[in-house]
């Protein structure tokens, strides 16, 4: 714990408290793990719209919409899009000329990241892995002339996530780490 010492060395207040930190992380932990298992449900069960009641109507990305976004975003033809290397070939010819079986591991990887993010397990790992699928649909929208932050709020705190032990609290990490403190390293 921080503390502040004055000149005439006595101590004041805590500058930061571990617990309600840990609470905050995971409370991001959790939050980030639904929006990934809510669109990996989506997928599997085919439905996009959301509401509840009328006065919140929303949706979420399926299986179509996923092939769309990717097929939309590496096939419009923008400058941006070409300086990437690699970017377009990646999308059309791995992915999207593959998406009978791809679709299955965006899904898969969408409610287990989602699942181990709300859980807490391994939760650095699975961070991770959100992390990297995020950023990988973040190089397709640099060249959108999209506002400056509409991605980065969404990979940037996972990076956080797979920095930081956010398991440990409202998690299974923790559960485990306490049973077997040998564990106390990364994804944990």
């Amino acid at each position: 714990m921080a503390t502040i010492e004055s000149s005439t060395g006595a101590r004041s207040t805590t500058l930061l408290d571990p617990i309600k930190t840990g609470r905050g992380l995971a409370a991001i932990r959790i939050f980030f793990g639904l929006i990934l298992f809510a669109n990996g449900i989506a997928k599997v069960f085919e439905f996009t719209r959301v509401a509840v009641g009328q006065w919140w109507i929303t949706n979420l990305i399926d299986r179509p919409g996923a092939q769309s976004i990717l097929n939309s975003l590496a096939n419009k033809d923008r400058p941006g899009t070409k300086m990437l290397p690699g970017l377009r070939w990646v999308a059309n010819e791995l992915i999207l000329d593959n998406w009978e079986w791809f679709q299955w591991v965006l899904t898969a990887t969408e409610l287990g990241v989602g699942a181990f993010l709300i859980l807490g397990l391994a939760s650095r790992g699975a961070a991770l892995v959100g992390f990297g699928f995020q950023l990988f649909l973040a190089l397709y929208y640099l060249p959108t002339n999209k506002w400056s932050f509409e991605q980065p709020h969404e990979y940037v705190p996972l990076l956080v996530l797979a920095l930081v032990p956010a398991g440990r609290v409202w998690g299974l990490d923790g559960w485990l780490l306490r049973r077997r403190p040998a564990l106390r390293r990364w994804p944990f």
